[in-house]
């Protein structure tokens, strides 16, 4: 018998609720490499979308084939062939790719039919739609190759599709398109999916796949995985890459993430099936497990102003009111304002945090990081973070500190380390306040 244990259960699902909230309503699309569904990870994956679905999110789930086609081709004795990681799709291809997306689409609508008790999937009731919402065009002749039957999405009907999601359906695309004269074309299940998230301005994008994410040191597989790309960062990551040809090369899955961004689409995601629960750790958990790319300009996480100071204040006076933050007159804001980062939108300030550097010590002291209570959980207080560390890097700093008396195992959370106040810069260590005894907290930059 599996027992709940109250004291972890009620504070884990309550750390859940923000995103449960924020994304009620809200569109996700789902590409899911054909490799998902060749490694017996169907059966788990369907119960942990019906879950998403449960919560009130409206889906569209795209499913890839490449491993099935080339299956369908060895058995019919035909080389399977492809040109810059694009398929070459002879009719004896497209017969074989037909095939496999019939199959595979009774596979998933199977999956989504299971309903047995002492599953997740008991008492879930996901209606599957699909149909020929796509329409194509061929890719043609490029560097003197025939694409022959493979084509790009020229549209999606998105009025149709949001119609489906909208009455609770979920909707399921497979990678084919229909020219107007009704000619079939092989798609891509990463262009499918892209211009399907754009066509719909999805609130989230998110390609189900063989790799991880993106590595810090995209040289290196064995670096951690950058759990968050600012748009910008990814277009510059992208252009330093080669082109992609096949789904492990870095740029595969990136150069679909960052159009999506370009289009409109807030984040976009790329995540590893092989992890069991990757779903619903990418979206419910603060972290994630994959990589997310994001257009900051939604948010407006930049460098503040003076016309900020009023949102600062206002933003981190409970704070200093309730002893978290040390307290900071207005005029010391005016003077630092430069130094700080803010996320602002709609006009409102919602995080901030301020990043003083000691350059002869090589480090900067984080302070005032602050995040609004209506938003909390929902990571800006990484993202900052994250942009903190970004200008200290370009200021030639070697790590940054904290000083916190409240909220020590969030830093720890995000790779800093406990350090003794002796090792505070002499600047800082003469303004330290010693009956305050604030922990002192040190991550280094790599």
């Amino acid at each position: 018998m599996n027992i709940v244990f109250p004291h972890t259960f009620v504070p884990w699902f309550r750390t859940v609720a923000p995103h449960i909230h924020a994304y009620h309503g809200k569109t996700f699309v789902v590409a899911i490499a054909g490799e998902l569904i060749a490694a017996g990870k169907l059966q788990q994956f369907a119960q942990d979308l019906a879950i998403l679905h449960a919560m009130g999110i409206r889906l569209v789930l795209v499913h890839g084939f490449r491993p099935q086609v080339n299956e369908q081709l060895r058995s019919k004795g035909h080389a399977s062939r492809f040109h810059n990681g694009l398929r070459i799709t002879d009719p004896v291809a497209l017969d074989s790719a037909q095939e496999a997306a019939g199959q595979l689409r009774f596979e998933i609508e199977a999956a989504f039919s299971q309903g047995l008790p002492n599953t997740p999937m008991a008492n879930a009731i996901v209606r599957v739609v699909s149909g020929n919402f796509l329409t194509a065009k061929p890719v043609g002749v490029v560097d003197g190759v025939d694409f022959m039957h493979s084509g790009v999405v020229r549209k999606v009907d998105a009025m149709a599709i949001r119609r489906a999601i909208d009455i609770g359906a979920l909707l399921l695309l497979s990678p084919f398109g229909f020219s107007p004269t009704g000619e079939a074309f092989n798609l891509t299940m990463e262009d499918v999916a892209t211009s399907t998230a754009i066509a719909l301005q999805a609130d989230k994008l998110l390609f189900v796949t063989e790799v991880a994410g993106i590595h810090e040191d995209p040289a290196d597989p064995a670096s951690a995985i950058d759990t968050e790309l600012a748009l910008a960062d990814a277009e510059r990551l992208l252009a330093a890459l080669p082109r992609p040809t096949q789904p492990a090369d870095t740029a595969f899955y990136l150069q679909h993430c960052v159009r999506a961004c370009r289009g409109g689409v807030e984040r976009s995601h790329i995540l590893p099936f092989a992890v069991d629960g990757a779903l619903l750790m990418e979206v419910f958990t603060h972290d994630g497990i994959g990589t997310m790319v994001v257009d900051e300009k939604l948010e407006s996480l930049r460098q503040a102003t003076p016309d900020d100071i009023g949102g600062v204040l206002q933003l981190i006076q409970p704070f200093e009111r309730d002893g978290t933050l040390v307290k900071r007159d207005r005029m010391e804001i005016e003077r630092d304002i430069a130094d700080y980062t803010v996320i602002e939108h709609d006009g409102v300030i919602f995080g901030c945090a301020a990043l003083y550097p000691y350059p002869e010590a090589k480090t900067g002291e984080m302070a005032a990081l602050t995040v609004s209570p209506q938003v909390q959980g929902q990571g800006d207080g990484e993202r900052i973070l994250k942009r903190v560390e970004q200008r200290a890097r370009a200021l030639g700093l070697e790590s940054i500190f904290v000083l916190t008396t409240q909220t020590m195992h969030w830093f720890i959370k995000r790779g800093f380390v406990q350090a003794d106040p002796d090792w505070l810069p002499d600047a800082r260590k003469r303004k330290y306040n010693w009956d305050r005894r604030s922990q002192v907290f040190v991550k280094k930059l790599s």
